[in-house]
């Protein structure tokens, strides 16, 4: 009996894994072949969100026009409320290595690679989900507007993104 009450006060004092209190998430982790996107914060999965990718979604950007998104380590480096699309968060591709590989390619990496939501013409909620279940983007990650709304909120220009194939 003893020992039950020891040891219920021995894991009282057990330490927690601190908690942030900042609004923000920490990291931004997207599985290209799963189709998601996970905003992270403190070590954990915060949000999880089903992503559209451009019309070539396997394999790695290596030039502008390919319609992939790219893969790797990048950040989400500005913003853009007045985008074509329902706002833009920027991807910073293509990084150092990107285009020292579209150089020795000789064509160019090409860039504006967006997390962004539905275009801004489209008025149809049939159309709209039809846009939400099919890669459609020019190589960009694509979400609902609603999530982009979240998303904006939560991610912070500077937070580093992978994007996994």
């Amino acid at each position: 009996m003893i020992a039950l009450v020891i040891a219920g006060l021995s894991a009282g004092c057990a330490s927690k894994p601190a908690t942030s209190t900042s609004p923000y998430v920490d990291r931004v982790l997207v599985k290209k072949s799963e189709r998601t996107m996970e905003l992270h914060k403190d070590g954990a999965v915060y949000r999880t969100y089903r992503i559209s990718l451009g019309d070539q979604p396997r394999g790695h950007k290596f030039q502008e026009g390919d319609e992939r998104t790219p893969e790797g380590n990048y950040e989400l480096d500005w913003r853009n409320p007045n985008s074509s699309f329902y706002k833009s968060i920027h991807v910073s591709y293509p990084n150092d290595l990107d285009r020292t590989v579209a150089r020795s390619l000789g064509v160019s990496p090409g860039g504006m690679i967006m997390i962004h939501g539905l275009p801004n013409w489209l008025s149809s909620p049939r159309l709209a989900e039809e846009y939400r279940r099919s890669d459609w983007t020019d190589g960009c990650i694509a979400v609902g507007n609603e999530e982009m709304d979240e998303i904006w909120r939560l991610v912070r220009d500077g937070t580093p993104i992978t994007i996994l194939p």
